[in-house]
């Protein structure tokens, strides 16, 4: 049983109820250790004086603001202090419509429990009430010597708890990305053909289809170095589109994203082939499927790899995981 994070009072009007707040989310990060380079020694990082050189205990320690002339040193209960009943609170100052809040300003995702079954019938009418209205509830609370503004939502028969981004933190775009195309205009054909490729990769949003590429070629990595054999590096990075040749690179990706799926749909309906006859056999149905598949980019050829669970993937060029991929098949 996970244990929560912060415990407190959600309130929305005189209504008010006892709650956990809870981690929705894990890192699956590969996690190295620092080592001396030609041994196995492991590197620490202490917390050391920085006159004296002496190394502090946690104790020892507390936090200063730097003033210019001196540091202000702040304790921990004189943040509790200036903020009563702040650290324990999460009130819901208003309830706006769920599809007005900007994705930017999202942040890290929780999960509200309530805390004993007493409190049960609130948090399923807010949670209800919240859900068949499309609302979010706005609120503030501190924890760990911060204030949040989060968002309160209904997910689920769950209540999830956003945290959020303050309006000052939010870069205006145009200042941070330089080049935007401002009058740029595309031809009309080129528009048409973007609309063609957008609606033939369009597809129902299911996180299951995505997974962390990377962090698996970085395990398979480690074990082919651990297995003392060599390292193929990876196929250089797609180069941009340039304006010449904008309208061609759409039309081929159109048609590259609709053959698969066409020769697949295809081969579903015929069933059988010539005089009744069953299709072909796996083994004489290879070249075309190797075809298929050389179409299809190297990420995406080790995606498949990856499900298939083909052994050697991480060290295998482009024809090589179509080719593996086809005795597969």
């Amino acid at each position: 049983m996970a244990r929560p994070i912060w415990t407190g009072i959600v309130s929305f009007g005189l209504v008010s109820l006892s709650v956990a707040l809870y981690t929705a989310t894990d890192s699956h990060t590969i996690r190295f250790h620092q080592i001396q380079r030609g041994t196995a020694d492991r590197i620490r990082n202490r917390r050391v004086n920085e006159r004296t050189g002496d190394e502090m205990d946690l104790d020892e320690i507390v936090k200063g603001y730097d003033t210019g002339s001196e540091y202000v040193v702040v304790e921990p209960e004189e943040l509790d202090d200036i903020a009563p009943g702040r650290s324990r609170a999460l009130e819901v100052s208003e309830f706006v419509d769920l599809d007005t809040v900007e994705p930017v300003f999202f942040d890290k995702t929780y999960y509200l429990g309530p805390r004993g079954e007493q409190y049960g019938k609130v948090y399923a009418l807010l949670q209800r009430a919240l859900e068949e209205l499309n609302k979010a509830g706005n609120a503030t609370f501190v924890m760990r010597g911060r204030e949040y503004l989060v968002a309160l939502k209904a997910e689920d028969g769950l209540l999830p708890l956003h945290s959020l981004h303050w309006a000052d933190e939010i870069r205006a775009p145009h200042q941070e990305v330089p080049d935007l195309p401002g009058r740029t205009e595309p031809t009309p054909a080129e528009v048409k053909m973007a609309h063609q490729l957008i609606d033939a990769l369009s597809a129902d949003w299911d996180p299951e289809d995505f997974h962390d590429t990377f962090r698996e070629k970085v395990e398979a990595l480690i074990e082919t170095k651990a297995a003392g054999e060599a390292v193929e590096k990876a196929e250089p990075a797609v180069q941009p589109t340039g304006v010449v040749d904008l309208l061609e690179a759409l039309r081929a990706s159109v048609e590259r994203a609709r053959g698969p799926k066409d020769t697949d749909e295809k081969a579903s309906c015929s069933g059988k082939t010539g005089r009744g006859k069953k299709p072909a056999a796996k083994k004489r149905t290879r070249a075309s499927d190797v075809g298929s598949l050389r179409s299809l980019t190297k990420a995406e050829l080790y995606e498949r790899a990856t499900k298939a669970d083909v052994k050697g993937r991480s060290g295998m060029t482009r024809d090589q995981l179509a080719d593996a991929l086809a005795k597969d098949s």
